[in-house]
């Protein structure tokens, strides 16, 4: 095997990238350029770049107090319940990670959604939606902190190599003077912006799916075709959605992985799929093969040794569920598609919604894209430009909806430690209210750091767990 030059590694560039931003850093540091009360400061090894501009934006769009305070209000709520979902489903994913095999363990890239790190992400959508999701939840911060009589010291962006995200940063003093209620509105103003913004973009995608994007068959669709196998000689292709076999409909892949357990190989069946060469549905006699190592996509069990074997590697959803789930979740027709534990469909389309870049099926485009047509209001845009809509929406609910649920964890320094430690402290003054204030503070600022831990160990588990 030739030797991968280093130049070609993308590590390498990586590494070169964070010496340089480190390098730049400490010089504009040494230069007295970086200093906590400057334009320049650091936070950890990350470079906040602070300016005034914006805040007079802030001011016109506060000046509607009454209903960013019922926008406070509702996020308050929404906050709590977000953190309370998330961090009992990071306690069943630890609690889970230890019955899982090593060769299946999750890797810490996936853990981060940062396009370009996290290889299910897409890097240009990834980025379109993070810096929508980022720049409007610190914002939300800096809209109510002045519906609420806080100033607005200044905003920014923070770097690390690259813009990572931004910030609004509240005068410390106001804050802390602030009633519980106030800070409560300001802290949950970045997890119910992100909330309402993945509604939003949600409503439009379900209406541009629903109206415009149809699967041109109900079937398996074909990822791959095996070279000289019954289904390559048939001229099967990838791309091509397998509606029946042998007589029966084919509306999944249980179904196709069905028909194959009854036949025998060698057999010749009938296959009948949709097929791109013609745009039209055809059938033809298939010789079936042996299969003697064949990884059903769907079940991921190994078959048994001389199965018959189609010769065809399918995608886990068929078109049709696809074009369902992003559309309407909630009541789209699964087509007998389950998920372990046994979920009512409603949830399980909604799980199935969030959890579908880990299906290779988005982006909509290339091989997939090939399974739809476009019709309707949006005909005229035609299909790549319509399918670019669609996946720039996708991402936006995904993004904004995992900022907004993981920025509600009780863990320093997310909005919902702010939270945490605001509803902890007024139990405890309504439970003991002799008990002195300084008191309190220690013993939320010490259950909050335990808390913060437990969070980070959580999450670290799910890692380590499988391999322990």
């Amino acid at each position: 095997m030739t030797p991968v030059p280093f130049w070609n590694n993308g590590y390498f560039w990586l590494a070169v990238a964070l010496f340089l931003y480190g390098f730049i850093v400490y010089a504009l540091w040494r230069a007295g350029k970086v200093g906590r009360d400057k334009p320049l400061s650091l936070l950890g090894p990350l470079l906040m770049v602070k300016t005034l501009r914006g805040r007079q934006l802030i001011e016109r769009v506060a000046r509607f107090r009454r209903g960013w305070n019922l926008f406070g209000d509702v996020g308050i709520v929404l906050a709590f319940a977000g953190m309370i979902s998330m961090f009992a489903l990071l306690v069943y994913g630890a609690l889970r990670a230890s019955s899982i095999p090593a060769s299946q363990a999750p890797s810490p890239a996936s853990a981060l959604s940062i396009p370009g790190l996290n290889p299910l992400l897409p890097l240009g959508y990834g980025l379109l939606a993070l810096v929508v999701g980022v720049v409007l939840h610190e914002l939300s911060h800096g809209v109510l902190a002045r519906a609420n009589g806080i100033r607005v010291k200044s905003l920014g962006v923070l770097f690390l190599v690259i813009p990572l995200g931004a910030f609004v940063e509240q005068d410390e003093e106001d804050m802390t003077a602030a009633t519980r209620r106030r800070r409560d509105r300001v802290a949950a103003a970045g997890v119910m912006s992100n909330f309402v913004l993945a509604v939003i973009f949600f409503l439009v995608l379900s209406a541009v799916v629903t109206t415009s994007v149809h699967p041109k068959a109900s079937g398996v669709g074909i990822a791959a075709v095996f070279p000289g196998s019954g289904a390559a000689n048939a001229t099967l292709a990838a791309g091509d959605i397998v509606v029946s076999f042998n007589g029966s409909a084919t509306p999944n892949a249980s179904a196709l992985v069905a028909g194959l357990a009854h036949a025998r190989p060698g057999q010749t069946v009938t296959v009948g799929w949709y097929s791109q060469a013609t745009q039209g549905l055809t059938s033809a006699p298939v010789t079936l093969g042996a299969a003697t190592a064949y990884l059903s996509s769907e079940r991921g069990n190994r078959t048994a040794e001389g199965q018959a074997f189609l010769g065809i590697s399918e995608y886990p959803l068929p078109p049709q569920v696809l074009s369902g789930v992003l559309g309407n979740p909630f009541t789209s027709d699964l087509q007998g598609i389950s998920l372990r534990g046994g979920f009512p469909s409603g949830l399980t389309g909604s799980l199935l919604f969030l959890a579908l870049p880990g299906t290779q099926m988005l982006p909509l485009d290339g091989t997939v894209g090939q399974f739809y047509s476009v019709s309707g209001p949006l005909a005229v845009v035609g299909a790549p430009g319509v399918f670019v809509v669609v996946n720039a929406l996708y991402w936006l609910v995904w993004i904004n909806f995992l900022l907004g649920i993981f920025n509600a964890l009780p863990a320093v320094p997310l909005d919902g430690s702010f939270l945490f430690r605001d509803i902890v402290g007024g139990t405890l003054k309504r439970a003991r209210p002799k008990m002195a204030q300084g008191r309190v503070d220690a013993l939320v600022g010490g259950l909050s750091v335990l808390i913060s831990f437990t969070v980070l160990l959580l999450i670290l588990w799910e890692f380590l767990g499988p391999y322990l």
